[in-house]
């Protein structure tokens, strides 16, 4: 699997699931953002045969790399590495989303990690509270009881943060996370809330009204127009959701907080 190219010469290669956008949507939106090329094996011929071969049991990686568990994967020269927040930080200093850099790339990390865990891992746990291997239909009723929890408890805080976040003196009075300019924070919590506003409808569009959340929503417009995200937004590289990704949408789900 190494390459004779150096690091800074070699292509960016993604290795992600077809049909879902799931979580390679993250680096996906950031190579789109800084308008860097990058190959993808969900819209590649023999894709799925590549992506298997890296999560392959048969697999012990090589003299630099471990195998990885699961994707996303990302290639680049001969490192190879995964998990989501991992790329997402490594990528983010290459492809000048990272503020001016240093210390910064922690502060940028720590949000993003919040994002990720508060509208992505959570929201995927609440259609699979008991355990993953069982489907969602194995467990609609400890999902239902989660979901209400979520939209009473979890929504609030984790848009609260971000709404303090927005506010604070770091962010430099927005419309961005951190430091005034966009970083691939900004890209994540885009990416999250949209997930999160497929899965949560009527929970989501009554904290959008509320007008207790005002700058987190902003700032999702804002992201959402930015010329080459906004493209690819309208672009049919841009998957749609599903019931078989992270983001997905049951009517019996879609509930309000209980008073």
């Amino acid at each position: 699997m190494a390459t004779s190219h150096s690091t800074n010469e070699a292509p960016y290669e993604l290795i992600y699931w077809p049909v879902i956008p799931g979580r390679g949507e993250h680096i996906r939106l950031c190579f789109v953002e800084a308008g860097v090329p990058y190959s993808d094996t969900a819209f590649t011929e023999g894709g799925m045969d590549v992506l298997h071969t890296y999560i392959s049991e048969t697999n012990t990686g090589n003299e630099l790399n471990p195998p990885p568990l699961a994707p996303p994967i990302l290639k680049h020269g001969e490192l190879i590495i995964s998990q989501t927040p991992n790329i997402l930080q490594y990528l983010g200093p290459k492809l000048g989303l990272a503020a001016n850099g240093g210390d910064d790339i922690f502060r940028i990390n720590a949000l993003a990690l919040t994002a990720l865990d508060g509208f992505s891992n959570e929201v995927h746990n609440c259609h699979h509270p008991i355990a993953i291997d069982l489907y969602y239909e194995e467990q609609k009723e400890e999902c239902l009881r989660r979901v209400k929890d979520w939209v009473k408890n979890r929504l609030p805080k984790y848009l609260g943060y971000f709404e303090r976040v927005l506010a604070g003196k770091a962010s430099k009075e927005g419309p961005w996370l951190y430091g005034g300019v966009l970083t691939w924070a900004d890209l994540v919590l885009f990416q999250t809330l949209d997930g999160t506003t497929y899965f949560f409808r009527k929970a989501v569009a009554a904290a959008r009204n509320s007008g207790k959340y005002n700058r987190v929503f902003q700032h999702y417009e804002a992201v959402k127009a930015r010329p080459r995200i906004a493209k690819y937004l309208a672009s049919d590289r841009r998957q749609k959701y599903s019931n078989y990704g992270v983001y997905r949408y049951y009517e019996e789900l879609d509930v309000v907080a209980e008073e």
